[in-house]
């Protein structure tokens, strides 16, 4: 599924001018890839949006991981960082279906009326 938080690490740290190693395993990227190429994901992506899953921005993720783990290429770093801020941004970006209480309903101990005829 689809995991975020590892974008957070994406800053460099103090003396650092390419962090040590990318926000996620590379194996996540290519796992990520895989199931988004399934048919089973295609079809219900399908369904749910009305167009086939766009799965390359996982194979340019897992590209860019990997040139990263390999040579620590400051350029691998700042696309698979803006990928993932992107990634987190849009899934960010969508009002849940419904609102959230605050506080309890005011009748909340009385029993519900399922037993009632209408």
């Amino acid at each position: 599924g689809l995991r975020a938080e590892g974008w957070a690490g994406c800053a460099a740290e103090p003396g650092f001018s390419v962090r040590p190693q990318p926000p996620r395993s590379c194996e996540d990227y290519w796992w990520e890839w895989k199931h988004c190429r399934g048919l089973r994901h295609a079809f219900h992506h399908y369904y749910a949006h009305g167009e086939l899953p766009a799965c390359g921005r996982w194979l340019d993720d897992y590209e860019a991981c990997r040139a990263w783990e390999r040579g620590r290429a400051a350029a691998a770093q700042e696309a698979l960082c803006k990928s993932e801020r992107a990634r987190v941004m849009e899934k960010q970006k969508y009002t849940p279906v419904w609102m959230l209480r605050k506080n309890p309903p005011p009748d909340w101990y009385l029993p519900l009326d399922q037993d009632k005829p209408n």
